[in-house]
């Protein structure tokens, strides 16, 4: 049987991500969430209503089959007004997933792979891309010409912070040569821009 890993145990690795999905909450109307690769971390569920999490591992397939745990991990955590619905798909985002198509208002994609690339289909018209770039997700996406940038995310001292203005700094790359969307996903890396945000969250049509 996997080892038992909670949320409590993975915060203290990687940090709480609540507030990100706070200002996230505070600046737009976001009540569906997909967070493919998720592991065990249940920060989406502090602020949205709906939050389907899609995962692999079987560790995290073992603490989202724990729904006291779950609830227990979230007490006291979840912003005013929100009353957690958390599902738990095991499996591998790179095969259809059993959501709704078009359903979703916000896709997560944190460390994860390409997830924009498989699981956009997931997302409304209209809906919200969040992506840094470790595996290139957010530089994809940037390339992209209908896919439009609306806020860089930067995170200090346990802290995030949304920026919406002067968004035209951000995304340009230090060498032009670089910004080719199949090399980037050839290399499974995001590339380095003049100005960098810890995520950026993108609308896609």
């Amino acid at each position: 049987m996997p080892k038992r890993v909670t949320w409590s145990q993975y915060r203290e690795s990687i940090g709480d991500r609540s507030g990100l999905f706070a200002a996230l909450a505070g600046a737009w109307s976001i009540e569906r969430a997909l967070y493919p690769g998720s592991y065990v971390d249940l920060s989406p569920s502090t602020a949205f209503g709906l939050v389907t999490y899609v995962d692999n591992d079987a560790r995290a397939a073992r603490f989202f089959a724990d729904p006291d745990l779950v609830r227990a991990e979230l007490a006291g955590l979840t912003g005013p007004g929100v009353d957690p619905e958390v599902r738990f798909l095991a499996g591998d985002y790179t095969k259809p997933l059993d959501v709704p198509e078009g359903s979703m208002d916000l896709l997560i994609s944190l460390y994860a792979g390409p997830v924009s690339e498989y699981c956009r289909r997931d997302l409304r018209p209209g809906g919200l891309l969040l992506a840094n770039t470790s595996h290139g997700d957010a530089s994809v996406a940037a390339l992209e010409p209908d896919v439009r940038l609306v806020a860089a995310v930067h995170h200090a001292n346990a802290g995030y912070r949304l920026v919406t203005d002067g968004l035209e700094t951000y995304l340009v790359p230090k060498r032009p040569e670089t910004a080719d969307a199949v090399r980037i996903r050839s290399s499974g890396r995001g590339i380095a821009y003049t100005r960098s945000a810890a995520a950026y969250l993108f609308e896609v049509p």
